[in-house]
């Protein structure tokens, strides 16, 4: 590609993003199109501005996001090149004809340059006034067809007033709430998120709710007043409101699920959305499942609670951006790291920078590796549980196969019910997998857990 070419393609890809969005292409996001349009690698990128391949790589994968959504197709490194030569084709084609093509909707030639969605008036009642300015930027969700389909049914059909969403750290809740937010935004009148990272108390996350609503001289300042002004706005409106990290309401070095005492009055408040009519919802994500949750659930099909497992064979696009090879190993891969998005992120870049992306290479050790990145995410999450669970956890690194509450009580030296309420515990956490032989349950650690601790504390909990 000639240089004059190079810059018309990259004019073209530029105006059809700003014909689509209202924004041009960014300064990083023109240099990472200009290489790989020249089939160079983001380590260059990366050396050229002073930044970690990984930083490129997250930028890119926006890049790639931006340009699908443009072009109507999904675009990745590997066709960016074609895609952009064919649409160029098709475009010059229609000018011939005074038609330009964006997303194979023909306009006139003057609205070239201006974006094709118009911004909604403020008063127009069919918009949803939506709040996510505490969420987090998702630059790639992978294919989640099965648990997108049961939210929207439960959320938009059944009318489920509280929906718990429950995961191990990681695995993409974040991530396909906020691509489940487009498939039913329709729907309702006001969609808020708000995360709970910094746990904080009830009063503070009430009034960030009503401030949605209205002025914030018009909140109450008692509690009670607060929640009874939230639930009148639940049954005038439809509403989903996201709480997200619901496990830092919890207390560290507590079993799971128990409030912190500062924030007791959770419970309640969940109760009371979960008894009163309405038709909004609240959509609880949490990596600890919420400990009053089944009493919530019982006998009420307005409450729900979905498990999200780890992607299977869809996290293959995740070792496909980080250019791995010896496609026929990452199954194999995939399975030893759960699915879990994070996990294999964190090991796939591992994999590029010290085996140049060889899996079979990084596979032959016999061991399941775990990156200091990795390791310090579960430090995080061993630091939060019980002296009981954490001597547990240990115990199942001395056995290789799944085993029974006796046969667990038998190997450890603690009373019936720290042994019945830790594994009750580490099960709510998602740190332990039922299997189910016969007659009898049986439990086995996570593998990614179990190797940590082989390295990190099989002869000592601390």
């Amino acid at each position: 590609m000639s240089p004059m070419q190079l810059q018309e393609i990259l004019r073209f890809a530029d105006e059809n993003v700003f014909a689509k969005t209202g924004k041009h292409l960014n300064d990083l996001q023109e240099t990472i199109l200009r290489e790989v349009l020249q089939g160079r690698k983001y380590a260059k990128v990366a050396k050229e501005r002073d930044r970690s391949e990984g930083y490129i790589r997250v930028a890119a994968t926006e890049l790639w996001k931006i340009l699908s959504d443009s072009f109507g197709e999904e675009v990745s490194k590997g066709n960016v090149r074609s895609i952009l030569e064919r649409s160029k084709f098709s475009y010059a084609t229609a000018i011939s004809q005074n038609y330009a093509i964006v997303n194979n909707v023909n306009i006139s030639q003057e609205k070239e340059r201006s974006p094709t969605s118009s911004q909604p008036s403020p008063d127009t009642p069919t918009e949803p006034q939506i709040n996510l300015d505490d969420a987090p930027a998702i630059l790639t969700c992978y294919s989640r067809t099965t648990e997108l389909n049961t939210l929207e049914h439960w959320i938009g059909q059944d009318r489920c007033r509280i929906v718990e969403l429950l995961g191990m750290s990681g695995i993409g809740k974040t991530t396909l709430t906020l691509r489940l937010i487009e498939q039913i935004k329709t729907n309702f009148d006001y969609i808020i998120y708000q995360t709970l990272c910094f746990s904080p108390t009830l009063e503070t996350t009430l009034t960030n709710l009503l401030e949605n609503f209205g002025k914030p001289t018009e909140i109450p300042q008692q509690i009670e007043s607060k929640i009874s002004q939230l639930l009148k706005y639940l049954r005038q409106h439809r509403c989903l409101i996201i709480l997200d990290d619901v496990q830092m309401l919890f207390s560290p070095g507590k079993l799971a699920g128990e409030y912190q005492p500062s924030l007791e009055n959770y419970p309640l408040f969940f109760q009371r959305i979960a008894e009163i009519e309405h038709s909004s919802c609240f959509l609880l994500i949490t990596a600890e499942q919420i400990q009053d949750f089944t009493q919530l659930k019982k006998g009420d099909r307005s409450v729900r609670s979905l498990v999200l497992g780890g992607l299977g064979i869809a996290a293959k696009e995740i070792l496909k951006e980080y250019e791995l090879s010896d496609k026929d190993q990452w199954e194999r891969l995939i399975n030893l790291y759960q699915g879990n998005p994070l996990w294999l992120e964190m090991t796939a870049m591992m994999i590029q920078d010290l085996f140049a992306g060889n899996v079979a290479d990084f596979l032959e050790y016999k061991n399941l590796i775990i990156c200091d990145a990795l390791k310090t995410a579960i430090q995080r999450q061993w630091q939060r549980l019980t002296p009981q669970e954490q001597a547990i956890m240990i115990q199942f690194t001395a056995v290789d196969a799944p085993v029974s509450l006796p046969q667990l009580g038998q190997k450890l030296n603690l009373p019936d019910s720290d042994l019945l309420n830790g594994v009750k515990s580490l099960r709510r956490r998602l740190f332990l997998e039922d299997i189910q032989r016969e007659k009898q349950r049986l439990f086995q650690l996570n593998p990614v857990y179990q190797q940590y601790l082989h390295h990190s504390h099989h002869s000592s909990p601390e």
